[in-house]
């Protein structure tokens, strides 16, 4: 699977069909202004997807990043925390 690649007319003369190719295929579609690429189209599913995909990247080289600096805490002292602070939540 690859990106299909569209001139930027197509979205104003046929938007229902790059909508429709998006969701199918679950590709993105590439718009060109001027015989250069200019925008991606993706169907909303998978832009939350990438979105939330990106988010959990980002956590993870957060979290190593602690790892290697010696940033990290037992476990239960966690999970103290955390339940402190959903306590706090509801108490509050």
């Amino acid at each position: 699977m690859g990106s299909v690649i569209r001139p930027s007319a197509d979205l104003r003369n046929h938007y229902n069909e790059i909508s429709k190719q998006c969701k199918e295929s679950r590709d993105a579609v590439i718009i060109t202004v001027n015989g250069r690429g200019d925008t991606a189209v993706l169907g909303l599913q998978d832009y939350y997807q990438i979105k939330s995909e990106l988010e959990l990247l980002r956590t993870l080289a957060e979290s190593e990043d602690d790892v290697k600096n010696g940033r990290v805490a037992p476990m239960q002292d966690s999970f103290d925390d955390i339940r402190g602070s959903l306590l706090g939540r509801n108490n509050g």
